[in-house]
């Protein structure tokens, strides 16, 4: 009688228990269904912010490294110092050659002063000469006159040949310097021509001399900047990544040393599926448990959605037209913020930091 009531005991306990765990299971299954309807969460969720990378901007020898790993920075902090010696002599010859270009200029700019003052005195010679061809038309004048005159009185005796031959010579003299007058204009003119064109070959000589010397400027001002440019310094405030960088080392121009973590309000983006997409909207509140501080939740809301899925982003996208068509559900990447930037716990966070949110439909 007593083995029979055992068996029943033990069975009676089993269901007990099998009841129990099916009761809260379904307990368990319908929490989750219900929260389901007015939640949607993931936990492929990182926390990210903006990252600087550290590049020079021209090529050379690392001559000092002025910072460590993980250092905070301040922008314009020193952070690396190249070999300079060549951006010197750049700049030095530069400079040479700006000289060279502005004597150049001043010696066209003195051609240009003597050629102007050719033209002035080619000019007053000219005003002389005219002044003096005016007088010696004046004297032709007198001359013929007189020789007229003479001409009529040697007919009837009423002068002597002597006389006569006094006026004719006088007119004739007359003649020959008004002939010798207009020659000389006529060289005075060519000559003033001459000088005029001169000046106006040195004036364009000055034209190009002023570009010149702008294009030198220009070099000088190019060659101060590469040297400027040997010291690379901190972009914005922020946190260093691990220095790759040490002195002696060759580094060109456009390659990255390293990372600065920039020190602005770091932010989540969460990659839902796109079957969890079609009630989630903008200004959603959300709520973000990080892994790194599990019994602390941070309120956040959402702001944007990505214009693509990551898989679009990837360097290798899928093709779906090539070969067999496997249906794969997307993430799509959504970008929370949080409502309380100045929180602590923000402040402590670090890009990379794996979180899990919950999105408030409602």
């Amino acid at each position: 009688m007593q083995e029979t009531s055992a068996p029943k005991k033990k069975s009676k306990g089993f269901v007990i228990v099998l009841a129990a765990l099916v009761l809260g299971g379904g307990a368990f299954g319908l929490t989750k269904y219900l929260h389901s309807l007015h939640h949607e969460e993931t936990d492929n969720a990182q926390i990210d912010a903006n990252v600087s990378p550290v590049i020079p901007r021209v090529s050379g020898y690392v001559k000092e490294v002025r910072v460590k790993d993980n250092q905070f920075v301040k922008k314009g902090d020193t952070l690396v110092v190249l070999d300079d010696r060549d951006l010197v002599l750049k700049v030095q010859q530069a400079q040479d050659v700006l000289l060279a270009a502005r004597a150049n200029r001043g010696a066209a700019e003195a051609s240009t002063v003597a050629a102007e003052a050719g033209i002035s005195t080619a000019q007053a010679q000219v005003g002389t000469i005219d002044a003096q061809i005016e007088a010696a038309k004046v004297n032709l004048w007198r001359t013929t006159q007189d020789y007229q005159r003479y001409s009529n009185l040697i007919k009837d005796h009423s002068i002597t040949q002597q006389e006569y031959e006094q006026a004719l010579a006088a007119k004739q003299s007359a003649e020959r310097q008004l002939d010798v007058l207009a020659q000389q204009k006529a060289a005075a003119n060519r000559q003033t021509h001459v000088v005029t064109t001169q000046s106006g070959a040195t004036s364009k000589q000055i034209s190009v001399a002023d570009a010149g010397i702008k294009q030198r400027e220009t070099e000088v001002a190019n060659a101060e900047l590469n040297l400027s440019y040997a010291v690379i310094i901190a972009p914005e405030d922020g946190v260093l990544s691990k220095i790759y960088v040490q002195p002696g080392q060759y580094v060109t121009a456009g390659q990255s040393l390293f990372s600065v973590v920039l020190s602005t309000t770091p932010w989540v983006v969460a990659n839902f599926k796109e079957t969890q997409l079609d009630k989630m909207k903008l200004g959603q509140k959300v709520i973000v448990h990080v892994d790194a501080y599990p019994e602390k939740s941070l309120e956040a809301k959402v702001t944007s959605f990505a214009p693509a899925t990551g898989a679009k982003f990837a360097l290798l996208p899928p093709d779906n037209a090539s070969g067999n068509f496997v249906k794969v559900v997307q993430r799509l990447p959504v970008k929370i913020e949080f409502t309380n930037p100045n929180d602590e716990l923000v402040k402590q966070l670090r890009p990379g930091m794996n979180v899990v949110v919950d999105v408030h439909l409602d």
